[in-house]
């Protein structure tokens, strides 16, 4: 078993899509990334990485590429579950929080927990997404940004009979 801790944090800005664990939701302002700016993908992508020891979301996507200019963090988020897999890894289950001051989480948080269940490829009961506020607390609580920290444990899967 292996552990691996995430965290991201992006600047809400007009005329963006706000995109948060690959569903859009509904909002006069988005996420600033070079990518989509999904914040909870880009948290899940770092704890699926440094659970198998492979580095960090910058390294795989770095944001000098223009490659991954407005990037899907869905995609990113498929490739490095196949770096992991291919380590001979597979995600056990997840645990994110969203620290977000707005827009209001709650009427989202279902939608954003299927989502993230099908990318993982895991049951919706082993995915647990949470939403917090920051009481009007720094960036986030001020509303100025949005962050998010996903905790996710890895296993080796049982090797068929017969394979070394």
């Amino acid at each position: 078993m292996r552990v691996g801790i995430g965290y991201d944090i992006h600047r809400l800005v007009p005329d963006r899509p706000l995109r948060l664990g690959g569903i859009e939701v509904p909002s006069p302002v988005g996420l600033l990334g070079h990518s989509d700016g999904d914040v909870l993908l880009h948290a899940i992508c770092d704890a699926l990485l440094g659970a198998a020891a492979l580095g960090d979301i910058g390294e795989h996507f770095p944001d000098t590429d223009p490659a991954y200019k407005d990037a899907d963090s869905a995609a990113l988020l498929i490739v490095a579950l196949g770096k992991v897999r291919t380590a001979g890894l597979r995600p056990v289950n997840l645990d994110a929080n969203i620290l977000a001051q707005r827009p209001r989480l709650a009427p989202h948080k279902a939608a954003i927990r299927a989502r993230v269940a099908e990318l993982l490829a895991l049951a919706p009961d082993c995915v647990s997404i949470k939403a917090r506020t920051h009481e009007g607390l720094d960036a986030v609580g001020r509303g100025e940004a949005i962050a998010a920290h996903a905790v996710v444990l890895l296993d080796q899967p049982p090797r068929a009979q017969g394979e070394s």
